[in-house]
């Protein structure tokens, strides 16, 4: 018996955006730069923590019959949580792992949850253009207030959240995002040029004051990528990746003084070389001795460092915590959603998907987050969904129409 098709959900719900929003305000975390009024990291926590539950429990209550769609990218994961679980239940990290654990749990069930409208549609990619502009929305409110909170000496003038405490690396990796994405959107005429620059100019205002070279290098090589990908079949993406060429020559050649102080910030040769200390992290924790059991299944969930400072690296922050295992279950994330993305016929939501996958990709180089619940993990999410294939729609009832018994003296004389 073949089995039945699963219906075609009527459109949307617009708590489905709320969940969401919800799972970014999850993911904000809660350590950073000192806020205008000082905020408890307690009560920070508490926050975040509340989210990813109310978000859990309005995904059940939206789907109660727990329809979801198969998905490799939700296998992987969940993959991932099952490799967490084990490395952490050594409590060779403390009970803070179990914690994690627990946290992750909610963020991996509700992203299931979810999947029941992951139809390759771009009503995610919208709902993650709106809830991270509100993030941004946040930080230059912050700006304006205080800009000497907002602009601090211990950054080295680097933009920060005021109202929440928010990184550099993180403003810079929002904007980064949703730039991307909101030009892509125009460049597919899904939305016009006055509501993308309304998003796409603040973003980028608010990007050069961090001076994240990770966050404008992931969304250059990103973006040209995505539009490489239209190019064939887009009269619109072939004018902008004509016009963005050559906008780029012309800074290179007239402002690369500029440029060039803009990329170091303020760091010598030997800085640059070593990515701002991280280098030394990196060499001491390749260093360090491992068991075999912590080789294959890592220490457990942490706080992404290693001897009290950030590792900032996805990779070796995941080999660290849930070891080669973890990296192995990343790798397969990565290749299996650009492999799916490389094999899709050319579109928009291709080209989206295709920039949020080579921007995490990229990323994962000088920051963490590949192997918890992050914002990376919500990006590969958007890319998930883009490359679903829609959803079978179920076809109209048609009442069973009773034959009409004919009677056998009349079957004989049409025979006659």
């Amino acid at each position: 018996m073949r089995p039945r098709a699963e219906p075609r959900p009527a459109g949307t719900p617009r708590t489905v955006g709320i969940v969401w929003g919800l799972l970014v305000l999850n993911t904000l975390g809660s350590a950073g730069a000192k806020t205008i009024i000082p905020l408890p990291r307690s009560l920070i926590q508490l926050v975040t923590m509340g989210s990813l539950v109310a978000a859990f429990a309005l995904a059940l209550a939206l789907n109660l019959r727990l329809r979801i769609r198969a998905s490799a990218y939700l296998f992987l994961l969940t993959l991932l949580l099952v490799s967490s679980v084990l490395s952490s239940a050594h409590l060779e990290s403390g009970f803070g792992a179990l914690f994690r654990c627990a946290r992750l749990a909610l963020f991996v069930g509700t992203l299931w949850l979810l999947s029941r409208w992951w139809d390759g549609g771009l009503t995610f990619v919208r709902h993650h253009i709106r809830m991270y502009f509100a993030v941004l929305g946040s930080v230059a409110a912050g700006l304006v207030v205080s800009p000497g909170a907002a602009l601090p000496d211990l950054y080295g003038g680097r933009l920060v959240g005021a109202l929440w405490p928010l990184t550099p690396p993180q403003i810079g990796q929002y904007a980064a995002v949703i730039t991307g994405l909101a030009v892509l959107l125009v460049l597919g005429r899904r939305t016009d040029k006055a509501s993308a620059a309304v998003v796409i100019v603040p973003s980028l205002v608010l990007l050069a004051l961090t001076h994240t070279r990770t966050a404008t290098l992931g969304l250059l090589i990103g973006l040209a990528l995505a539009i490489g990908s239209l190019l064939l079949t887009s009269a619109a993406a072939r004018r902008f990746f004509t016009w963005a060429v050559l906008c780029a020559t012309v800074a290179a050649v007239g402002f690369s003084s500029a440029l060039q102080t803009w990329f170091l910030r303020g760091q010598d040769q030997e800085n640059l070389t070593s990515l701002t200390g991280r280098a030394k992290v990196w060499d001491a924790l390749l260093a360090a001795p491992r068991t075999t059991l912590e080789q294959l299944f890592g220490v457990g969930l942490g706080d992404k460092s290693f001897g009290g400072l950030p590792i900032d690296n996805s990779w070796l922050a995941v080999y660290n915590e849930q070891g080669l295992t973890g990296v192995a279950l990343v790798a397969a994330i990565i290749i299996v959603l650009g492999g799916v993305a490389l094999l899709r016929p050319p579109s928009l939501p291709r080209a989206c998907a295709i920039f949020l996958i080579s921007y995490c990709a990229i990323a994962s180089y000088t920051e963490a987050g590949l192997g918890d619940a992050s914002p990376y993990l919500l990006h590969l999410a958007v890319a998930a969904s883009l490359l679903a294939a829609p959803a079978a729609a179920t076809p109209l009832a048609t009442p069973e129409v009773p034959r009409r018994r004919i009677p056998r003296w009349a079957r004989d004389r049409e025979v006659a």
